[in-house]
């Protein structure tokens, strides 16, 4: 095993990304976390992660520390940058948050640092916008301190394909910066890492992981569209088509978050930029934003089909975090969904037992109960296969409605079994 580098780690960040990596690194480094949110830190320093990425006893390391001021940086030899990259209401990069993190970053940067971007930006944000912003602020410039990217890869909620199990992308200014990347990141990520020739390269192939997966989900989604017309189920279509080896599966469903459904349109700024539509990919993006009035329009055809008026009817949506097993809320597609059904029926409500009711109604102006709660109901919508759900039965859902209607975004249910019973059962 080749030498471990002697540097101390700084993660600028302790949400679903940093947090992992902060730990993760601590098993080999001293490492200072930092957020600046000081609720974050009182959180973490007391053992507990609320977004169960990590376990209590992995927080309590000799060699991590939980910091809410960004003068302890100063100590560190390597900082990571894992700040969120989201997307303003007109579906364009908002680069604040990046912004904001170079600013500050560049107020305690000293000589011989080595500044590590995480987060999923366009081609040429790093060196274009951070970079001008650490030198102005700090007064240094770039060969005074090391620069570089790693997109992070790791998937919220998943605790098979974990940071060390993932090869990482890393990249420097310069190649003894990459090098001094390549070493930091090896030490931890027993996959290995992939050297790419320049930040630029780094940056695009990060924003394509997710601009692919979303092109695949699209088709997915159109074709569910076209099957749920023909009277066909989705899922056994793709059964079939999956026997050939060289079909690769996706599946249709809502897609939220801070990543699939956001990303694509850093990319597409971009293009814009360069004189060139990206039509595919702008393609794609209306599709996936389209189904969470698709879903919704299904439930109302279903109730129509019992003669079932939408003005009368009860909905109880099961899950409303963008994915399953997570509580996160960031561009979940539920909420459209939500406010497209509670603009027609009578009542619209969630049940999310990874969100408190406070917060779901508080911020998220949701009506929020349970299935012991919600009172007689005319469809259930499963929006996420929540491991919450899995003790719920058929028969047991049937005696709390008085219309059984079901429809069922993950393919969640037993088909068979929902027909069986009588209900009105659709599935994508």
């Amino acid at each position: 095993m080749s030498a471990v580098p002697q540097e101390k780690i700084g993660v600028i960040g302790l949400g679903y990304v940093g947090l992992p990596l902060a730990v993760s690194f601590a098993d080999r480094f001293d490492v200072i976390g930092y957020d600046r949110a000081v609720d974050r830190v009182k959180e973490l320093r007391s053992g507990y992660d609320h977004t169960n990425e990590v376990e209590s006893d992995r927080l309590e390391s000799d060699q991590l520390e939980f910091v809410d001021s960004i003068d302890s940086l100063k100590e560190c030899t390597f900082l990571i940058v894992t700040v969120p990259t989201p997307i303003t209401a007109d579906k364009l990069p908002d680069l604040t948050p990046l912004r904001s993190a170079s600013e500050a970053i560049g107020g305690v940067l000293q000589k011989g640092q080595c500044v590590v971007y995480e987060s999923t930006v366009y081609p040429g944000v790093t060196e274009t916008v951070c970079l001008p912003i650490l030198e102005k602020v700090s007064g240094l410039t770039l060969g005074e301190f090391s620069l570089g990217y790693s997109p992070e890869r790791i998937n919220p909620g998943d605790h098979e394909h974990t940071l060390e199990k993932i090869i990482k992308v890393v990249s420097g200014h310069d190649a003894e910066c990459l090098e001094r990347v390549a070493a930091v990141y090896g030490a931890v990520v027993t996959a290995g890492v992939h050297s790419a020739p320049n930040i630029m390269t780094a940056e695009a192939s990060k924003v394509i992981e997710n601009v692919q997966r979303d092109l695949n989900i699209a088709l997915m989604n159109e074709l569910s569209k076209i099957f749920t017309r023909l009277g066909l189920h989705t899922d056994e279509v793709l059964d079939a088509a999956a026997t050939k080896w060289n079909f690769h599966r996706y599946h249709p469903g809502l897609v939220g978050g801070h990543c699939i459904g956001v990303d694509p349109y850093y990319l597409t700024k971009l293009a814009t930029e360069l004189d060139y539509n990206p039509d595919v990919i702008l393609s794609g993006r209306r599709i996936n934003d389209s189904m969470g009035r698709y879903v919704g329009k299904l439930v109302l055809r279903e109730l129509a089909d019992r003669g079932v008026q939408a003005k009368t009817a009860r909905v109880l949506l099961l899950g409303v975090t963008f994915k399953e097993n997570v509580p996160d809320m960031r561009g979940t597609l539920a909420l459209t969904l939500y406010k497209f059904l509670d603009k027609t029926v009578e009542s619209t409500m969630v049940w999310e037992p990874l969100i408190s009711d406070d917060v779901l109604e508080e911020r998220y102006e949701v009506q929020a109960r349970t299935l012991e709660t919600a009172g007689d109901l005319d469809a259930i919508v499963l929006v996420n296969s929540h491991d919450a759900f899995k003790e719920l039965s058929l028969t047991d859902l049937k005696a709390r409605m008085r219309t059984p209607v079901i429809v069922d975004a993950k393919n969640f249910f037993d088909r068979v079994e929902a027909d069986r019973l009588g209900f009105n059962y659709v599935g994508l």
